[in-house]
């Protein structure tokens, strides 16, 4: 085993109780490599204090089991912590987009306990809206309606229950306007469907939103997806689920260290998962270069 101390936070709720199901196997096979830490959240959000505790006990790695949600909220307990704690990412959830950023999203739990037990010292950026930081994107506008739509669905599980929330929505949300401002230009205030700043490429478990995003280039990447009709929105949805949808002229991208959107009211935006109110109308995004110390036996490509 390395000199890394390794803590395993696991979310049972996670995939509507796919965590819950794993603990058996991953007290074994983490057991195996001398991992005998494993710690279970009992209610929503708890995994923040169980990071805190864990790093206050002096573990240097902590692997997260659960969704991206799950996840996020560790890397904020590490990066609200200033240590330089390493993250795993063990996909259980709903949506595992960073695990597919770290290429752990394939890993079994054998393969995950001998990554975590090992050395790595690879590091990935970390973005930040208000006090809130990301590891995926943050969001603002359709996908916030979609959020709160799966709060609502309780028959669907994996993935599709993405999907499904989408095209409930497509029919009925109402777009809104936002400027956005990078590198001292403005962009013209432009209704909008959807506008994703995103530091990887992956958003929502199906979609590819930022194709050339990189999680270690230090700028994140602003999709704008301006409003359209719903018919419209249907072909715009299904090319996201490819990364084709940049070719559509109601597509922009901008790439840059930081941007600040403007509202005509504080919104509401989602990171990894999470819903959020914003404090201001004016709200400010920015990466943190190569923040957080990962397990990623191979970042994906296209990140």
């Amino acid at each position: 085993m390395s000199g890394e101390r390794v803590c395993v936070i696991v979310n049972p709720a996670a995939g509507r109780g796919r965590g819950a199901r794993m603990i058996p196997e991953i007290k074994a096979r983490f057991g195996e490599e001398g991992v005998t830490d494993v710690r279970a959240t009992s209610a929503k959000g708890d995994e923040r204090a169980i990071a805190r505790a864990a790093i206050a006990d002096g573990f240097t790695t902590l692997v997260v089991v659960g969704g991206d949600g799950t996840t996020a909220n560790v890397a904020n307990a590490i990066m609200n912590a200033g240590a330089d704690t390493r993250l795993a990412a063990m996909p259980a959830g709903t949506g595992n987009d960073f695990a597919k950023v770290l290429g752990t999203a394939d890993a079994d739990v054998r393969t995950l306990a001998r990554l975590a037990t090992g050395p790595s010292d690879t590091r990935v950026d970390v973005g930040r809206v208000e006090n809130v930081f990301f590891l995926n994107s943050c969001g603002f506008g359709f996908d916030v309606a979609v959020l709160e739509e799966i709060a609502h669905t309780h028959w669907l599980r994996g993935s599709s229950i993405y999907l499904y929330a989408a095209l409930r929505q497509l029919w009925s949300y109402r777009g809104f306007e936002v400027s956005i401002r990078s590198r001292g230009s403005l962009v013209a205030s432009d209704f909008h469907m959807l506008l994703v700043i995103a530091n990887a490429a992956y958003f929502g478990g199906m979609f590819t939103i930022a194709p050339d995003a990189s999680v270690t280039d230090g700028r994140l990447d602003a999709v704008s997806i301006l409003d359209v009709p719903a018919a419209r929105r249907i072909a715009l949805l299904g090319a996201a689920t490819r990364g084709t949808h940049l070719r559509y002229p109601e597509c922009q991208t901008r790439r840059a260290k930081s941007f600040d959107v403007s509202f005509a009211a504080p919104p509401m935006f989602e990171t990894d998962g999470e819903l959020h109110r914003a404090a201001n109308s004016s709200v400010h995004v920015i990466s943190c270069p190569l923040a957080l110390r990962v397990v990623a036996p191979t970042l994906h490509s296209s990140c």
